[in-house]
């Protein structure tokens, strides 16, 4: 069985370009333990502002610029409204209520 498509949004505001996929997983895995595989990203002229992912071998994490951290992944909803609060606050973008 192979990941399902939950969620894919792709939005542009002047140059700025928002991505956001989530998949669900036939299984968890160590890297992934929730089920859940996403990828989200904010940036401008192929330029990574923010981008958050769960890649194997590397777990939850997000990316600012060249910067890397680790992300405490609690739950979908939580994981959109820290990557919107990212967008506003790194790029400027508004989203709409």
């Amino acid at each position: 069985m192979k990941a399902a498509q939950l969620f894919r949004r792709k939005f542009r505001q002047g140059d700025v370009i928002v991505e956001m996929v989530i998949w669900r997983l036939p299984a968890s895995t160590p890297d992934r333990p929730n089920g859940i595989k996403y990828r989200f990203y904010c940036g401008r002229h192929g330029e990574c502002l923010v981008r958050y992912d769960n890649e194997s071998g590397k777990g939850d994490h997000r990316h600012y610029g060249e910067g890397e951290e680790s992300y405490a992944f609690t739950g979908v909803d939580q994981l959109i409204a820290d990557f919107r609060d990212d967008c506003a606050r790194l790029a400027g973008w508004e989203w709409d209520q």
